[in-house]
């Protein structure tokens, strides 16, 4: 019953889709389309006849590439035809264009002008007569050059109606000359030479990719054709290549020069159809995954796709000298680099198609698998007037762009080995608004971009590549030549002897190996300098700095301080009931704190006072604990009589400590906070009620009986377990999510989503990465969080999060039903504003945690509006030649002019000042109060501190979790809540934004008027700040609704 389910929703999603995505030809846009070709058509009649065309028309290409005879007498072409999606009705929206084959002359051609590049140099020339006499049209409003696949040796015409048509925004129409029968097909041949420059010694090469770059065009009338007779009257079919043209553009890496493109999809589909391997009884969908398994497995594919087929008869003419030599490959373009990630792409969809939800319509059809979200690693390569790309010639066999990205990629291959799964290179070297008359020295102004998707995290992150042994001499030689001044001879534990490279890294920035092999290797070997090789690696790090180093290369000390507490807490004696677990629940353990504690040097046993620096933090991170004591029956029944019992519990556990140990513990009503080492540990105590929960032992009654602060406990003692775990399995985890905690931060939305719900959000993006692979980059997953928070569809979907794989069908169908009634009690009672975003995990199957209560609908909108921003900011920066700093930093800057008014904050005065990231401004709005930073509290230890204190005397100041904006925010929102609402960032910002809570007129007749009624009350908080608050800004007054 589920699966037909998901059939009957996919199917009408998919019909969805076509509606949308298919070009519906209507009579205005035919008639637009008619009146352009009659105008091209008309445009060429007037050139004259055998108007004499020289090298003079595009002197600059004719001389770029190598063409020795350029001369013809001007013919008109023999047919203009449309061709294309536009002939088979497939148009696939957004890009709506019409290609017209226009069949060159062949009195305009010698017989032997398929040699040294004259029938380039030629088909340019034929179209810039062209492109002059179509300016003077009155129906035409501009025409461009662009090229065919991205090959600059083969130019096309672009030309824009004058007219405008709505429904089509941008329509052109491209005009692609066909060779049909002009030269010898003999002479084409795949083991000829036909580029006599291009020759070793005197031997001359064969020059595969030139011949199959004529042969493509001669075919092309005829393939057009095929193309045309195999989808006349098959809407299936017909409906299948837009959903394989949806697919395809959603995906950079495969819908570019050397993969795949919207007519060879057409191509394959039409060749399968002709080796019936589709046939009119399957369904667009049906027809969709057999195209996809073919070009996964079918070793037809392999060999490439020959034209025309053996089977078919050869009926033009001159193909009856056709043999398996000269048969032309369709898929010549797909380069063996490409195929094998277009397999993956394929493998990745197919595995969408068997195990996401709605048959996985939403990650094939919709999400946008490009190259910034795609690869681990990228880099862009300036190569902008780079003599060494073109120094044998701009085109031989292939055009230097390609033969520079094989390069590359060879050269990267043999360097990165095993810790590559994939490396992509490509170059786009042609655009818009290029003169092909003036040559082609100015296409190497695009960077070129390198992609690269690791094979493992542990593999990208090793320190020692291991090479050939010492006793083999030659590949010794070889590995020194390539490796140069990185390569050593060692000698490794098991006693074996062999060359090596050594990629030494600190504790924490490992993840700059890569950049450091990609930078060495294309440096010595491609003699590019460092500022023209940007790897995007670490231009976020900057963020998780604290005084410039990474405070979790503290943790290992944190971990091991943890496990000494804990034997020591277990091996109590003289308390009631023996501890038998102790668990730790903070992030900071799980390595997911954006500023884990570092080690303060007054919570340890001995200091040595005249050591401490002037910069010894005055407050001190708290790190909760969990413990769990034995059983027994003697507990009272009352939640507040528990609650005095734990703490009794915890006074105890601390005397013991201290008498046992010498350990320092401070107790105050709530806490008991043990240090030891450095760190401060905050000790919770979870009841056996609550320990019952773990036992799966309590039904839903019982459950009542359980306390809120138990169960709170229990649900973080899940949810810390669980993301432990994922940690270990996913050594990228951490550092995405620090990320996305201090992006979260960074736009002051601390108060919004709790820093569990993002790690829940970070988690899904390991645990169910189709249609992607795991990340295996901090960058690239933060990416990819941007997009989750910016694109999910929160008002209908949840997001469940099975973090150790056991969630069942009946688990899942209960999450469904409590998102449906989340969203039912929603529809009956708009004001009901709970659960917007619906987390659900194994632990916590109705979002109850973390999401209950915060973001509610119009914070969510706030959230994925910036996310989306972020992410676009974030792929441009990560895609375009941006170097500087500056563009990164925007991600963090949160625009401050968005909010009704804005309180700046002494930014001295916080409890870390060294985490602020930018000290926040505001040269807008009215400055209603400033205020002096006060004198009573310092973030630091002074001098005057220090001198003459006793360490017990400097302990006592020592202030556990003591944060003044928390403690501001508290007072604001306990005086002003229903008037006013706060966006702070609780990780070290000096910014809070205030936004204004809608409230009905009758609530302010009381008031004064609405210009003094904001200024007074900005004035209010600033005096409840005094000594904190800086400046406050009223940007924007109050609307009253009625």
């Amino acid at each position: 019953m589920e699966t037909e389910t998901c059939i009957d929703s996919m199917d009408f999603k998919v019909q969805e889709l076509l509606k949308e995505a298919r070009l519906e030809c209507s009579s205005a846009l035919t008639k637009l389309v008619d009146d352009t070709v009659s105008a091209i058509k008309s445009a060429i009649d007037k050139i004259p006849e055998d108007l004499q065309v020289t090298a003079d028309w595009a002197p600059g290409f004719v001389r770029d590439i190598g063409a020795d005879k350029a001369e013809f007498q001007f013919k008109k072409p023999k047919s203009i035809e449309i061709g294309g999606s536009y002939s088979i009705g497939c148009i696939a929206k957004p890009d709506v264009n019409v290609d017209l084959l226009l069949r060159l002359p062949k009195e305009c051609f010698h017989e032997k002008d398929y040699l040294n590049y004259r029938y380039h140099a030629k088909r340019c020339l034929y179209l810039c007569v062209i492109k002059k006499h179509l300016k003077s049209s009155s129906s035409i409003q501009k025409v461009e050059w662009s090229a065919l696949q991205n090959e600059a040796r083969k130019p096309v015409l672009v030309v824009y109606p004058a007219a405008n048509l709505g429904e089509v925004p941008g329509l052109f129409i491209r005009i692609i000359p066909a060779a049909t029968s002009l030269f010898d097909l003999s002479k084409l041949n795949m083991k000829r030479n036909n580029v006599r420059a291009l020759n070793a010694g005197d031997d001359p090469q064969p020059t595969p990719i030139y011949n199959c770059s004529i042969l493509e065009d001669m075919y092309l009338e005829e393939k057009s054709n095929f193309v045309k007779k195999t989808f006349s009257g098959w809407k299936e079919l017909g409906e299948a290549l837009i959903l394989l043209k949806v697919w395809a553009r959603l995906r950079s890496s495969i819908y570019v020069h050397d993969c795949l493109n919207g007519f060879l999809i057409s191509i394959i589909v039409s060749y399968l159809v002709a080796k019936n391997k589709i046939n009119r009884d399957m369904m667009p969908m049906g027809i969709f995954r057999a195209t996809l398994k073919f070009i996964e497995t079918d070793p037809l594919w392999k060999h490439g796709l020959y034209f025309p087929m053996s089977d078919q008869n050869a009926s033009s003419k001159g193909n009856e000298q056709l043999n398996s030599s000269t048969r032309f490959n369709l898929a010549f373009r797909i380069s063996s680099v490409a195929y094998p990630e277009l397999q993956d792409e394929v493998a990745l969809t197919l595995r969408c198609l068997e195990k996401c939800r709605d048959g996985g319509f939403e990650e094939i059809f919709t999400t946008k698998i490009d190259n910034a979200a795609k690869y681990d690693y990228c880099v862009r390569l300036n190569l902008k007037g780079n003599s060494e790309v073109y120094s044998l010639g701009f085109c031989l066999d292939e055009e230097c762009w390609r033969v520079y990205e094989q390069d590359v990629h060879s050269l990267l291959n043999q360097g990165l080995t095993d810790r590559a799964k994939f490396i992509r290179v490509i170059w786009r070297n042609t655009y818009s608004d290029f003169n092909v008359e003036n040559g082609l020295s100015a296409l190497d102004s695009e960077p070129l971009f390198v992609g690269i998707s690791v094979s493992s995290v542990e593999k990208a992150f090793r320190v020692v590549d291991i090479g050939p042994n010492a006793e083999k001499k030659d590949e010794a030689l070889m590995f020194r030549k390539f490796w140069g001044e990185k390569a050593e001879l060692r000698r490794f534990q098991d006693g074996k002897i062999a060359e090596s490279t050594v990629w030494e890294s600190k504790q924490g920035t490992r993840h700059l190996i890569l950049k450091g092999i990609i930078e060495f290797l294309l440096g010595r070997h491609l003699s590019l300098s460092k500022k023209d090789i940007v790897p995007v690696v670490d231009q976020l790090d900057f963020c998780l700095l604290h005084d410039g180093k990474d405070p979790v290369s503290h943790s290992v000390k944190l971990l091991g301080t943890f496990e000494a507490l804990s034997k020591r807490l277990r091996s109590i004696e003289d308390v009631p009931l023996k501890i038998s677990s102790v668990q730790p629940l903070d992030s900071a353990f799980r390595f997911t704190s954006v500023f884990p504690p570092e080690p303060h040097p007054l919570a340890n046993k001995k200091v040595d006072v005249a050591r401490l620096h002037n910069l010894t933090p005055f407050c001190v991170q708290s790190l909760e604990v969990m413990i769990q004591l034995e059983g027994s029956g003697s507990w009272p029944m009352d939640d507040v009589l528990i609650e005095k019992t734990k703490s009794v519990f915890l006074l105890k556990i601390a005397e013991s400590l201290q008498d046992n140990w010498g350990i320092t513990c401070t107790v105050t009503e709530e806490d008991v906070d043990v240090f030891m080492d450095g760190y401060a540990f905050r000790l919770r105590i979870l009841h056996e009620r609550g320990l019952s929960l773990v036992n799966k032992e309590i039904g839903g009654d019982q459950m009542k009986r359980v306390s809120s602060a138990d169960k709170m406990l229990f649900v973080r003692s899940q949810h810390a377990s669980m993301i432990n775990g994922l940690q270990f399995r996913y050594p990228i985890f951490g550092p995405v999510v620090r990320l996305a905690k201090r992006w979260l931060a960074s736009h002051l939305f601390s108060a919004c989503l709790a820093e569990e719900a993002a790690e829940l959000l970070v988690a899904y993006l390991f645990l169910k990465p189709l249609p992607f692979n795991v990340p295996c980059s901090r960058i690239t997953g933060f990416l990819r969080f941007l997009r989750l928070l910016a694109e999910h569809d929160w008002a209908f979907s949840p997001l469940v999060v099975d973090i150790n794989g056991d969630l069942s069908q009946n688990d899942e169908k209960e999450i469904d039903d409590n998102f449906t009634q989340s969203r039912k009690a929603y529809e009956e009672n708009p004001q009901n504003e709970s659960k917007a975003m619906f987390l659900a995990t194994a632990y916590d199957k109705a979002s109850e945690a973390w999401t209950r209560c915060s973001p509610n609908p119009s914070e969510l909108k706030r959230l994925a509006a910036y996310a989306r921003s972020s992410a676009s900011l974030l792929t441009k920066l990560i895609l375009q030649n941006q170097t500087d700093s500056g563009g990164w930093e925007c991600l963090l800057r949160t625009p401050l002019s968005l909010y009704d008014a804005v309180i700046l904050l002494h930014g001295d005065r916080l409890p870390y000042p060294k985490r602020l990231l930018f000290t926040s401004e505001l040269d807008q709005g009215r400055h209603v109060a400033h205020g002096n930073a006060s004198t009573c509290f310092h973030p630091f230890l002074l001098p005057s501190d220090m001198k003459g204190s006793s360490l017990e005397q400097l302990k006592a100041k020592l202030m556990v979790n003591f944060d003044p904006l928390r403690c501001f925010v508290g007072d604001v929102e306990k005086g002003f809540s229903n008037r006013l609402k706060l966006w702070y960032d609780s990780l070290g910002g000096d910014a809070i934004g205030l936004t204004w809570e809608r409230s009905k007129k009758r609530e302010r007749e009381a008031e004064e008027t609405a210009e003094k009624y904001p200024v007074d009350l900005l004035r209010n908080i600033g005096e409840l700040g005094e000594g904190f608050v800086r400046d406050v800004y009223l940007l924007k007054a109050p609307r009253l609704s009625s």
